[in-house]
């Protein structure tokens, strides 16, 4: 999975999941970022470096098994997989949207 497909992925999820983060968070990954701001109306979904209370540092091949549904998002944490940067209790939004 490319940043692109990625970033295209998550803009569906945003687009179904109206009104679920109402926060922002960035996806953080070696190739680039996924800036996600559910504030907004309608959710922006970019590749823009931002600030956000949230950011999940992770590789994109595990994102992808995290997209679709082989990989636990509190197992990838609790493994090492996935780790989280500042509020989690945005972080545990998300596993409702993923």
């Amino acid at each position: 999975m490319t940043l692109q497909e990625a970033t295209q992925k998550v803009t569906e999820l945003a687009e179904r999941n109206q009104a679920k983060l109402q926060s922002k968070l960035k996806f953080q990954f070696p190739e680039g970022v996924i800036f996600l701001d559910d504030t907004a109306s309608p959710t922006t979904v970019n590749n823009d470096d931002l600030q956000t209370p949230c950011t999940i540092i992770m590789d994109l091949n595990n994102f992808e098994k995290l997209l679709e549904g082989e990989l636990n998002p509190m197992m990838a944490f609790m493994m090492g997989k996935m780790k989280i940067d500042g509020d989690k209790a945005v972080a545990m939004k998300l596993a409702s949207i993923l």
